[in-house]
């Protein structure tokens, strides 16, 4: 797997990316198109969270793709 890309099909992850991170828009998922270092870029733009803490964000979420990995008690990333 190369490490700057999301695993799956971007249209198949995208909503889920949504689920996880509700204040990215479509816009900002267009300009992702599957690019960890991009989803990191809008993360911290969005959101203002360290850099360690959109990795950690990412790797959790991007280990079960799916919005259930992240952890609940910390909004505001999770749904």
């Amino acid at each position: 797997m190369n490490s700057n890309r999301i695993d799956g099909t971007w249209e198949q992850v995208k909503g889920s990316i949504q689920k996880a991170w509700g204040k990215l828009t479509h816009d900002d998922l267009d300009v992702i198109e599957g690019d960890r270092k991009q989803l990191a870029g809008k993360l911290q733009e969005r959101y203002g969270y360290a850099q360690d803490k959109i990795d950690e964000q990412i790797r959790r979420w991007n280990e079960g793709v799916d919005e259930s990995v992240i952890d609940p008690a910390e909004p505001p990333m999770v749904r």
